[in-house]
Parts: C-alpha cells; structure tokens; sequence
C-alpha cells in the first residue's frame, strides 16, 4: 500500500519544502551525536560521506589534529538524498538524523519523513519508521500524508485496528476527494497486507483486590452467617501481567481468508494460589468486500486459576466492521459458547453474547467511542443462570507526544433464581472506570512507557460478589 501522489508531504504547505542555509558542522572527532555548540553537530563521518562532502564542498578547513566540515541544510539533505539513491542508507540514514535534530521544524520534519520512507520501502524497517512517524504527530498532527503511512505502516506490522484509527484522523483532517477515494481502497485492503505476526505486552501489576473478592469475613446465608476463609477475601498484590498473541492468514482465493490465532495471557503472583492464567485457539474464514470486513472461527479456549484448571470452553464467534462515512466505524461481536466448569458442574453453561460498538475520530488528535453488551449465560443450575446487559465509552486525546485515554462503564446482572443458600437473588450493579497513558517522549527504540490505572466497583445483593478494586498497569508498548 502507497501513499497516494495527491497528498503533500508533511511540512511542504503552499509554499514547498524550502530548506533554510543554516550550517551544520561535522567533525571528525567525538562520538555519538553531540552538539559541539550552538546550531552544531558532532558525528563520525562514514569515509562515503566524505567522499560526496568531498565534491559538494571544496573549502575543508584544518583545525588542529581534527578536521571540520561547515555544511548547509540545503546541502546535507542533498548528499543525503543522494546517498539514498546510491544505495548507501548508512550514509543516508546518518545525513538525516542528524536534521531530525535540527531547531526549525519543518526541516527535522522533513528530515524523519524522508528517513522514515527510506527505512520502510528501502530496508524494510516499518517499526522503526513507524516511530518516527509518530515524532511527526505529535508536533504536527494535522499532517495527513503522514497519518496515511503511519496507517500503512501499521498494517504491515499486523495492526489493524491501529491503522483504521490512524485513517479516520487522517479523513478527519480534510482530504481533496481524489485523495478520499485512495484512502477508502486503502481500507480495504489492510487485511490483505501482511499474512502473520505476532503481539506481547508486559506490565507490572500493583492491584488492591487481586482476586475481586469481598473484604467481609462472614457470609450471610439461610442458616445464618458463616465465617469465610482468608482465600474467600480480598488479597492485594503485586503481580506481572503478560499478554500475547500470534496469528497466521493464508490466501483461499480474492476477497477470502482463513485465520488461525493463538492468544494466551495471565496475571502473575508470588502467591501463586491468585495466578489467573488463560489459552485459546480460533480458526476459521475472513470475508472481505470493499471496506467491510467479515470474520468467522471456531474457539476453543482453557482457563487456570491458582494454577488448577478452572473451565473449558468451545464455540463459535463471528465479528462484522463497516465503515460510517469519513470518520466512524460500526463493529459487530457475536459468539455462542459451550463452557465445562471443572471446579462446579453446577455452573456448566451455554454462553451467548452480543456487542455493537461505534468509533469515531472527532479530529487528528481527539476519538472516541460507545460499545453496547449484553451476554446470557443458561447454566444447569438456574441459580447460576443469568442475564447482563451493559455500557462502554472511552475517550482520547493526543496532548504532544503523550496519549490519555479516558473510559468508562456500567452493567447489571441479574441471576434467573437464587441460589438455595443465600437469602436473595443475586443481582450486581458494576461501575468501571479508567485512565491511562502512553509517554513517547521517554521512547527507548520501539517502546514507549504506558501506565493504567483502573478502579472497579460491584454492588451485589449476593456478600460473595460485593467488591471494590484499585488497579495499575506499568509497562511498555509500542511507541507508534
């Protein structure tokens, strides 16, 4: 997937791309890249770059036992580019990022926008290009041709719903209708760009109710209150949590796929009674027509807790995306699931849910979104049997190179009868609410420090399920 022609690079404007006169000087002494004064830059010159300095530049000033260079913006880019074209992308890649840390930025802009071409399309590098793209956004994020291959970028690397997100802020920032229709075929075909990868995130973990446990230490029931044990209760701890998945597409014919995806994730603790640990398989057809996209699997999933097998589920589900005009997506969730609970036959059931969610770019730097629920659970206990129904929506903003996201919730549950011990019908009333953010500007390679924190309310007429949780995540992501 390319950028279409009629979208202007990023820092060009009406006017063009006009880099300035000011000099960079470099020396052939010093490592790394050091400013050596101001509006200088100190590098080790590769013996190529010499060599293009070398006809670019006929003055070469002595200075002692080291030997400077004083070479305009204009200039470097130049012997950058032609570098590139050389086939040199060492050479290249050290001409442009030293202008990636130039004062004016529309020069550093420039500069990161062609190395980030170069390092996709030319060494095959879409993460790291992907990174500096993002530097873009976030001092320019009204910059549409870069959002465009971000997108493409970020399919590439299998993330598809980052690259539908960066597409609608794109076409939230107003494109020619030339350009709309390119973006459209675009999103259309992310699916097809790459046909495996493979996902992890780590984070520390610091949670106030690791097992979402009530903090009484007795239980009211029919005949009377019994006292609970210390597991029953609510325990806090530290943990690791650790998420991943891999995924494989294979081409049946045009317009169809089929799609295997491992997932697998847990929370980890140095009790490891509260590990909570879970694995599932799907497989099955992706059907693609324009921009919609429609998937179908089989799913077989196991779940552990306290390192003890806890259920067994299989099924199926089905997902359904279809754009909303310019800027918003509709997505559709079903599934029907059989589970075997290996800790109470009582709570063996057939699952049913259904999900409706709408995304939405209000601008480059701001979205949002509302997803409905609900889900029936038919167990062989009627006590065990109930009904949710609930509410999501969450926020973002991109403030400079940090990225806050806001969200929310509520569900209510009821139980079909009461369980014969408690002396009420369960029904809970949940409240979620979220806030977390993403810090590029402390960005080492690829990943970017993201922290999470989450608070959870249960109000339940059952004691066992009245709860409250104070949770954080602290760990990295991708800086992109």
């Amino acid at each position: 997937m390319h950028a279409p022609e009629e979208v202007k690079d990023p820092s060009r404007g009406s006017r063009g791309f006009r880099p300035s006169r000011r000099a960079f000087r470099w020396s052939s002494v010093g490592g790394g890249n050091a400013r050596s004064g101001p509006g200088t830059i100190a590098l080790n010159i590769r013996c190529s770059l010499w060599a293009l300095l070398a006809v670019a530049v006929p003055t070469v000033a002595q200075e002692g036992p080291s030997t400077t260079v004083t070479v305009s913006s204009a200039t470097l880019f130049d012997l950058a580019d032609r570098a590139r074209e050389a086939g040199d992308y060492a050479t290249a890649e050290a001409a442009y990022r030293a202008l990636t840390i130039d004062p004016d930025v529309e020069l550093r802009t420039e500069a990161r926008f062609r190395l980030a071409m170069m390092l996709a399309d030319k060494l095959g590098k879409p993460r790291e290009a992907a990174v500096l793209l993002r530097e873009i956004l976030d001092e320019k994020p009204n910059a549409a041709r870069v959002r465009i291959e971000l997108a493409r970028m970020q399919a590439q690397l299998g993330n598809l719903a980052a690259a539908e997100r960066e597409l609608r802020a794109a076409q939230a920032t107003g494109l020619p209708p030339a350009v709309e229709r390119s973006v459209r075929f675009y999103a259309s075909s992310l699916s097809t760009q790459r046909r495996s990868g493979f996902n992890l995130e780590l984070a520390l973990a610091p949670d106030s109710n690791i097992n979402r446990a009530t903090r009484s230490e007795t239980l009211g029931t029919v005949v009377g209150d019994f006292d609970l044990s210390e597991d029953a209760r609510a325990h806090s701890g530290i943990g690791l949590s650790a998420q991943g998945q891999f995924w494989q597409r294979a081409r049946v014919t045009r317009g169809l796929d089929l799609l295997a995806r491992i997932s697998a994730g847990g929370d980890f603790y140095r009790q490891s009674a509260f590990d909570d640990h879970a694995v599932s398989f799907e497989l099955g057809p992706q059907f693609l027509s324009n921009a919609d996209r429609l998937s179908v699997s089989t799913v077989t999933s196991w779940r552990w807790f306290g390192r003890q097998p806890y259920a067994f589920s299989w099924g199926a589900n089905a997902t359904y995306q279809h754009p909303l005009g310019r800027r918003g997506q509709i997505r559709i969730d079903a599934s029907a699931l059989r589970s075997d609970d290996r800790r109470n036959d009582l709570r063996d059931a057939n699952r049913f849910a259904l999900a409706i969610g709408v995304d939405r770019a209000f601008s480059a730097r701001t979205g949002g979104g509302l997803r409905m629920a609900g889900q029936r659970e038919a167990a062989r206990d009627p006590g065990h049997s109930a009904a949710s129904l609930g509410a999501q929506g969450y926020l973002f903003r991109e403030m400079g190179q940090t990225t806050v996201v806001l969200s929310g919730g509520y569900s209510r549950l009821e139980a079909d009868q009461r369980v014969s011990l408690y002396p009420r019908r369960r029904v809970d009333d949940r409240l979620t609410a979220g806030l977390s953010g993403t810090f590029r500007a402390l960005t080492v390679g690829s990943f970017a420090p993201i922290v999470r924190v989450h608070y959870e309310r249960n109000y339940s007429t059952v004691e066992l399920y009245d709860y409250r949780r104070l949770a954080a995540e602290i760990g990295v992501t991708a800086a992109f």
